[in-house]
């Protein structure tokens, strides 16, 4: 009886697992971002035993496939035998975590599965070329993340030290060719100090470096007469 009672409770989680993984689509999900670390947890339940295992294939059979996630994907950075682990994400992508619970009597009584979206990092760098004055002036900016984008940037002039703020919204596109309006006279300072896109948004708290770049402006030639050469 008691293996029947075992092959009974075995099959259970089975079905189970095939149908967590079959509303897998419908079901909550985590969004973290790359070089993240994420703490997964269930209650502890009496003197039950735990082990967690994490997924890139949604395909295989969660109730007997060992975990199929290797290191250069995510990394378990704690004991993955508690109640509560921690996870550091390495390479965007969707994962599930799987979580058994064993109890002194050595049978699984407790079940958990869920899915974890890890995206890119949101960042921006931001390249430009000399222009003379009166020239009309652009700077590239190069997005990582998932659209729309939107970002605030401030324009500090090198001469005098004079700043103004401007925000960008609506950006579709990587990368994004940033006109500046009006027209920089000299040379001037442009610094993002804050990202947004679909997922959330960035303002470079310290010791991250904002990305930026200085817009050169150089005066045009002086012109001088043209005399005409007699020999």
């Amino acid at each position: 009886m008691k293996l029947i009672s075992h092959i009974s409770r075995y099959l259970a989680l089975a079905v189970l697992l095939h149908l967590l993984l079959a509303l897998a689509p419908a079901m909550a999900q985590t969004t973290v971002r790359v070089g993240e670390t994420s703490t997964l947890s269930v209650q502890q339940q009496g003197n039950d035993t735990y082990m967690w295992t994490l997924y890139d294939d949604p395909t295989v059979d969660f109730a007997v496939t060992p975990g199929t996630t290797v290191q250069p994907y995510a990394e378990f950075t704690s004991d993955t035998n508690k109640p509560s682990v921690s996870v550091l994400w390495k390479i965007p992508g969707t994962y599930f975590f799987k979580v058994n619970a064993t109890d002194i009597t050595g049978c699984a009584n407790n079940l958990r599965v869920g899915i974890i979206q890890v995206i890119s990092n949101l960042t921006a760098t931001m390249t430009s070329t000399t222009v003379c004055v009166g020239e009309a002036a652009s700077i590239t900016v190069e997005l990582t993340g998932t659209a729309p984008w939107s970002f605030t940037y401030t324009a500090k002039v090198l001469s005098t030290g004079a700043t103004s703020t401007n925000t960008v919204t609506g950006i579709l596109a990587s990368p994004y060719e940033l006109n500046i309006v009006p027209n920089p006279k000299t040379t001037t300072e442009y610094t993002i100090t804050s990202i947004t896109d679909k997922w959330g948004t960035n303002n470079y708290p310290a010791p991250a470096e904002p990305p930026k770049v200085i817009q050169e402006v150089t005066p045009k030639p002086n012109s001088s007469e043209i005399y005409k050469y007699e020999p």
